[in-house]
């Protein structure tokens, strides 16, 4: 009679505890260094991003808004800020606060898109359906450069000016850590089983010897046209 009711209660804790254990959200932390040519200037390394995909799951949920609806600002013929993440399906406005037009576009394979010539105070929308990089571009004003990473994944972060990062509220299980920079011949990854008691002290290095800074094409596929002075 005491043994079976002893069971009883043993058996009765096992799905409190592993509804405890799934509950669980760990920290994985670390630093980003950029391995560059002596001569080289420096990197910036709050562009980065640093992101975990679950092995084994695909899609991805969050209750951050700031993932799943975004904006990059055209202000000073400047994209700010430089790099954008959204979950991948989710869009990115791109409002226009100069007091002349812009064109914004982007010619990935992944998802190409044309924002037309639009003027001040207007805004337009693209959805990034894929995850993966876009470089984004202004057919007008040939420096302004940007880039919207769409990660298949809510824990995603960039670091700070030192290169530190840290990835809160992650279940514990499997996972791949990617690390990306505009200047890396390639992307960094990385297979992390991340415990309850999470991860501390990962070092990531993204290879730019190889980054030379090299103009880009127009959104037809040329070179852009030398003019003495923007014509919007």
């Amino acid at each position: 009679m005491n043994r079976m009711g002893s069971s009883s209660v043993s058996l009765s804790l096992v799905p409190l505890i592993c509804a405890a254990a799934l509950g669980a959200q760990a920290t994985v932390s670390g630093t980003l260094t950029l391995e560059e040519r002596p001569d080289a200037e420096r990197g910036d390394l709050r562009t980065a991003v640093v992101y975990l995909e679950a092995r084994g799951r695909t899609g991805a949920t969050s209750d951050r808004p700031d993932l799943r609806s975004a904006s990059i600002e055209m202000k000073g013929r400047e994209f700010i800020p430089h790099v954008r993440t959204v979950l991948a399906g989710g869009s990115v406005g791109f409002p226009n606060a100069d007091p002349f037009s812009h064109n914004v576009f982007s010619n990935v394979e992944l998802g190409p898109f044309d924002l037309g010539l639009y003027r001040r105070n207007v805004t337009r929308h693209a959805t990034f359906a894929r995850a993966g990089v876009y470089p984004i571009y202004c057919n007008i004003h040939s420096k302004m450069v940007s880039f919207v990473v769409a990660v298949p994944t809510p824990y995603v972060t960039q670091p700070d000016a030192r290169g530190h990062f840290q990835l809160r509220a992650v279940p514990p299980g499997a996972y791949v850590l990617h690390a990306w920079h505009e200047r890396g011949s390639a992307e960094v990854t990385r297979e992390l089983v991340v415990p309850a008691a999470g991860i501390r002290d990962q070092q990531l290095t993204i290879d730019a010897r190889a980054y030379v800074a090299a103009p880009h094409l127009n959104k037809f596929g040329v070179p852009y046209a030398v003019i003495r002075a923007d014509r919007y």
